[in-house]
């Protein structure tokens, strides 16, 4: 059986690491530090050039909550558009309403503007209120997969919802599951019925800089110089337990 390790890499230089540790697909974004935002043209222009394997990148215009103004929309859509231009593999995005509810009017356009390419709703549907029948209407609006930890922050505590997402899916529409997966925990999933995962396998990469206590961005809670990048070690290791677990 096939399997698909989806990589959520913040830079082209992690998409670069996740294909040289053996995934199958990246999820392109930017500034992991705010659960991912659309990543820079540039970023995405040197990854379709370098990379063998899919990309798939993130539309989101900025962190925080997943509903849009008008202009916030229509950046969302200019950004698909330039996507499409440079010949990436698919889109994710995704759009809620004030009560967390999916906003399938705006969904509807941005899967309509994807097309051809498939389109995933990223994992703004664990914060709806009822996610059987959030993927009901997502399945109504024609998405390809959905990401999802299953309401949790870790979904490697949510096996049992996912195979129950997994199940009301029936082949109408891809679960990704995603969030916290790990090399301790991705066995947890195996009996999901899941062939597609997302993990980002990340490490702290400390700066070289000479430390300095000013903090330009104001958060003490993020750090200044230091940042995330892919790791070849830890994908590797997710890599041979798919490989162990689905071509044995």
């Amino acid at each position: 059986m096939n399997y698909t390790l989806e990589i959520c890499s913040n830079s082209t230089q992690s998409a670069l690491n996740a294909q040289e540790a053996g995934a199958t697909r990246v999820e392109l974004c930017s500034s992991l530090w705010e659960s991912g935002t659309t990543p820079s043209y540039g970023s995405i222009k040197k990854a379709r050039a370098l990379l063998d394997i899919q990309l798939f990148v993130l539309i989101r215009p900025r962190g925080g909550d997943f509903i849009y103004s008008d202009l916030e929309f229509d950046i969302i859509k200019e950004d698909i558009i330039a996507c499409k231009a440079m010949g990436v593999d698919g889109i994710v995005s995704g759009v809620l309403n004030k009560d967390n509810t999916i906003a399938m009017t705006q969904t509807k356009e941005l899967i309509e503007l994807s097309s051809p390419l498939p389109f995933t709703f990223h994992r703004a549907f664990d914060l709806t209120p009822n996610l059987f029948q959030s993927l009901e209407n997502l399945i109504s609006l024609n998405v390809d997969r959905v990401l999802t930890s299953g309401g949790h922050e870790s979904v490697a505590n949510a096996s049992e919802i996912i195979t129950n997402l997994n199940q009301l899916a029936e082949n109408k529409i891809m679960i990704l599951p995603g969030g916290g997966i790990n090399e301790a925990n991705i066995k947890n999933l195996f009996y999901s019925g899941c062939t597609e995962f997302h993990m980002t396998g990340n490490e702290v990469c400390k700066s070289p800089a000479q430390k300095n206590v000013l903090h330009l961005n104001g958060i003490t809670s993020i750090p200044e110089h230091d940042y995330l990048e892919s790791s070849v070690e830890k994908i590797k290791k997710v890599v041979a337990q798919l490989k162990n677990h689905f071509n044995p």
